[in-house]
């Protein structure tokens, strides 16, 4: 079967579903898009990474990068080979000196481990094809435009606060281990130093 590389083009807040997120994953050199529904904590693990955080402890998919990498096992790719029922299945493609291995994965820890390890995201072609969107404005992915997009904290709520009372509540997020809310308020206090600056 065919495969279509992907990328993680988008993280933000499920419309379909309360307490839950979308990753939207665009076709590489393509207009397709994927959109999948994830949880909360995934979403996080995701973002962490796409955004290059430093959380004080290691979250559940740094644990598995650290061991993977310990005992000498790559993770070379994940795809996404199933669909049923609306729910995305996914494999880990590992190698190790002496063999490769396909292991079954949630899609939401396999984009979470991909975006760790730096490995290609794949998808079937007849997946993509039943449940990919185009993209409205016909333009191609370009790599990387990651965006995430988070309704945690809006931006007008951002914007009343003072310098002072972002980095207190980045503090705060950031304790509480509220990654996305934290990649919200990181970004208006960028918009207000950048303004500064003009």
């Amino acid at each position: 079967m065919q495969k279509v590389e992907l990328e993680i083009v988008a993280l933000s807040h499920s419309i379909t579903q309360s307490n839950s997120y979308a990753v939207i994953l665009g076709e590489v050199g393509g207009v397709r898009r994927l959109p999948i529904v994830i949880g909360g904590f995934e979403a996080q693990a995701i973002a962490v990474a796409l955004e290059n955080m430093q959380p004080s402890r290691p979250l559940t998919h740094d644990l598995m990068k650290n061991f993977m990498t310990s005992f000498d096992i790559q993770l070379q790719e994940v795809y996404i080979c199933d669909l049923q029922e609306g729910i995305f299945y996914s494999k880990l493609v590992c190698y190790t000196a002496n063999d490769t291995l396909e292991i079954d994965s949630r899609t939401s820890d396999a984009l979470a481990l991909a975006v760790r390890f730096g490995c290609p995201i794949y998808v079937y072609s007849h997946i993509l094809e039943q449940a990919g969107l185009e993209n409205e404005t016909g333009e191609k992915t370009k790599s990387p435009t990651t965006t995430i997009a988070s309704n945690a904290a809006p931006s007008n709520d951002l914007s009343s606060m003072s310098i002072a009372e972002l980095n207190a509540l980045l503090n705060e997020v950031l304790e509480q281990e509220d990654y996305i809310r934290a990649i919200d308020i990181r970004d208006e206090i960028a918009k207000r130093n950048e303004q500064k600056k003009s």
